[in-house]
């Protein structure tokens, strides 16, 4: 029965996948034969039909790939159990590898098998984590989950009263945020167009970098100017605006590699300054751009033009606070990034430079009507 269900996904996933090559021709078809340069872009790749059935579902459209546990190598049966535990309880590979991979930090900390440890030991390793390590609030309070889900869930200790004294409160740190001018000049500093254009769709769209380099051609809905995001963190969907102007780049984008599937596929090593190569290793991808890629130009640009100290994600920071200063309602900035909770979004009113502006004016007025 699971060999056959198996080869029912298998099947239906080649069938997506096809049709959405076929989709995404048919959508840049207009571009490239009014283009003046089509023919020299068509030549970059010799041999277009390059996928077949079988080997286009081995392409992999998460920016990072997060292994189910239940495949590792496993060095003690508790930790199997824990593995085994995990697949059951949550969906996302991300949050299995999360919890895992605290377990076994606990594990490689105490040198035993984790279904031995008792009580004192696992207060001593949160004591060290917190005092020794300073972990931040968020890693602790992670850590202190995975172990609650193994020793509790799993193992039946519900009369530790470890867990529950166990407390950690966020620092109320607000996030790097970039004027308008410096994104212009970051965005000019990035000169290699593959590079670039990722890195403004994350800015105009307010996307997270797996968000963005995950995207496939499923994903443009260029007529509407609409771009669907799928699956972002806590297995949420989404729409979001696209510019037109941002459309037509990544129809140019595309039409460099034609991709059977990815929108921003890994170039992967070789010659980048031979076109036809770059266009050849892109269309053959099996998997998106990594992440680490658009991270490393930013800080490297970044630190050239001495900008604050600021990340891929602070252009999703600065989309947010510079939509709120031009009047953007705060519960549609809200459904743009995806947030569950406004109190995620408040945070941008701290962050407004006209908010801080009418605060200082008001203040003015209040304090020039005082006696002298």
């Amino acid at each position: 029965m699971r060999r056959v269900s198996s080869c029912v996904w298998f099947f239906s996933n080649i069938a997506v996948r096809l049709h959405g090559a076929i989709l995404l021709a048919l959508w840049c078809m207009k571009s490239t034969n009014h283009s003046p340069n089509t023919d020299k872009t068509n030549n970059h790749i010799s041999n277009p039909n390059l996928w077949t059935p079988e080997s286009l579902a081995t392409i992999r459209t998460t920016a990072r790939e997060y292994v189910n546990p239940v495949d590792y190598q496993h060095p003690y049966p508790s930790m199997a159990r824990f593995a085994d535990h995990l697949a059951l309880r949550y969906d996302a590979n991300r949050t299995r590898h999360s919890y895992y991979r605290q377990l076994r930090l606990i594990h490689q900390h105490l040198g035993c098998d984790p279904a031995t440890i008792t009580e004192a030991q696992l207060r001593d390793y949160f004591l060290f984590v917190k005092l020794k390590k300073h972990w931040t609030p968020k890693s602790i309070r992670l850590a202190r989950a995975a172990a609650s889900t193994f020793f509790v869930n799993l193992f039946g200790h519900g009369d530790w009263t470890l867990f529950s004294q166990i407390q950690t409160k966020d620092h109320d740190t607000l996030p790097a945020v970039l004027t308008r001018q410096q994104v212009h000049d970051l965005l000019a500093h990035i000169r290699l167009r593959r590079y670039r254009t990722p890195l403004k769709l994350i800015y105009c769209c307010g996307l997270r970098l797996s968000e963005c380099l995950g995207l496939t051609i499923h994903d443009i809905k260029g007529q509407e100017n609409k771009l669907l995001i799928r699956h972002s963190k806590g297995h949420q969907d989404r729409v979001v605006p696209l510019p037109t102007s941002l459309w037509q780049e990544l129809r140019r984008y595309w039409a460099f590699h034609r991709h059977p599937l990815l929108i921003f596929p890994n170039a992967g090593r070789g010659d980048n300054n031979c076109p036809e190569a770059l266009a050849r290793r892109m269309h053959t991808a099996t998997g998106p751009m990594p992440c680490s890629s658009l991270q490393r130009l930013v800080i490297v640009a970044r630190k050239q033009l001495n900008l604050p100290a600021a990340s891929v994600h602070s252009l999703r920071h600065s989309f947010a606070t510079h939509l709120l200063e031009a009047g953007a309602h705060l519960h549609t900035i809200q459904k743009l990034l995806g947030h569950k909770q406004i109190t995620s979004t408040m945070v941008y009113l701290h962050l407004t430079h006209q908010t801080t502006k009418d605060a200082l004016q008001l203040m003015d007025r209040l304090c020039s009507q005082l006696p002298r």
